[in-house]
């Protein structure tokens, strides 16, 4: 192709994705975009998920203070709606770190605090079997009245599982971070190999020994079944590193999303000083830090609508399927099954091709079942 030829194709080129003959060129633009837009949905998912579980921990820790100090027969039921606001408040001040790459530090005590809580909140569990001296629980799972009610509650619990593994929203973002050599796609293969490991064996093992703890009363959030424990310092402490994991996962999951929104209103408007425009301010007995107009209020706008809508749906596990749900498919089955399709250049209706695509329509009946049955648990538990 010579020089005027390609200059041509160049001026043509938004004529070209939008009228090409070509189908993959169009399929790839438009899944492209919706790839992008439930990945931001999904983030703002997560936002409002972790609100909701940072007020259980919070509420747990302070009725089990109440009831070490005035007896358990004390009332000591507070309401959840003032530690979702106090939690708002403190990611209202973090959401002003300017991007993902200055919240290393918060990243890596997160993943501390995180194991933290794992293995307390299983230790306990086995403690608790062996001071009763049985499990509890059956292999048939939590006893229900009907086949349609644990049909729900299945449902509901695939929903959950889904939701344990939301890395892949994240994933490019992270990758963006990484420094080469060597290439950062290699380093991302074997850094999300050992986390799939490790948080599988986590997840099977606070899940296992948790129901045989508690069995029909396993409760969603395992660490608040503990409060009356002799140990309920620990369990005071493993909530504690629960919350200051959820202060820095909001962070990590809402960081892609606050630069998304702020780079389109910078493209779109170039010459506006509200959107542009960066302040320095320094304040007493403080470093100096950046100030901009824009991110104050759509950042502040974020965080304070994730808490509005946590108080309104306060349920922990329906809200986790329910997220769970909206992403597996899509983001964890049909854009990667779709792009390596793309880049092998597999022939339609060959033995890889067909297991690939009967393996996407499967996990798009999966996420929609888990979908209707999370749904449901939440209108059910509004109602209720």
């Amino acid at each position: 192709m010579d020089v005027a030829a390609k200059s041509e194709s160049k001026d043509n080129l938004p004529l070209l994705l939008t009228q090409s003959a070509d189908p993959l060129k169009r399929t790839g633009i438009s899944n492209g975009r919706l790839s992008g837009l439930l990945v931001n949905i999904s983030l703002y998912g997560f936002a409002i998920a972790f609100v909701i579980t940072t007020a259980i921990s919070l509420r747990t820790i302070q009725n089990s203070f109440c009831y070490h100090n005035k007896g358990p027969e004390a009332a000591c039921e507070s309401v959840d709606a003032y530690y979702m606001l106090l939690f708002g408040a403190i990611q209202i001040v973090l959401s002003q770190i300017p991007n993902f790459h200055n919240i290393k530090w918060l990243s890596v005590v997160a993943a501390i605090m995180s194991f933290t809580y794992s293995f307390i909140g299983m230790g306990l569990s086995i403690a608790q079997i062996i001071e009763k001296g049985h499990a509890e629980g059956s292999i048939g799972g939590i006893s229900t009245s009907s086949g349609a009610e644990k049909l729900w509650l299945v449902s509901q619990a695939l929903g959950d599982i889904s939701f344990s593994y939301p890395f892949s929203t994240i994933l490019m973002e992270i990758q963006d971070t990484l420094k080469s050599p060597p290439p950062e796609n290699q380093t991302m293969k074997k850094a999300s190999g050992i986390a799939v490991t490790v948080t599988t064996f986590v997840y099977l093992s606070c899940g296992g020994a948790g129901y045989a703890a508690f069995g029909d009363n396993t409760p969603g959030n395992l660490l608040t079944g503990f409060g009356s424990s002799k140990f309920y310092w620990l369990v005071n402490f493993a909530n504690a590193c629960l919350v200051v994991h959820l202060v820095g996962s909001y962070q990590v999951y809402s960081q892609p999303l606050f630069a998304t929104v702020e780079n389109w209103f910078r493209f779109r408007f170039p010459d506006s000083e509200f959107v542009n425009h960066t302040y320095m301010l320094k304040l007493p007995l403080l470093p100096t830090f950046e100030l901009n107009f824009l991110s104050l209020s759509f950042r502040t706008a974020y965080v304070a609508s994730t808490t509005v809508i946590a108080m309104i749906f306060p349920y922990f596990n329906q809200i986790l399927g329910v997220l769970g749900s909206i992403i597996f498919w899509p983001l964890t089955i049909y854009f990667p099954v779709e792009i390596y399709l793309t880049q092998s250049s597999t022939v339609s209706w060959t033995t890889k091709w067909v297991l690939l695509r009967t393996f996407s329509i499967f996990g798009f009946l999966f996420g929609l079942f888990t979908l209707i049955g999370c749904i449901k648990g939440i209108v059910t538990e509004k109602i209720s």
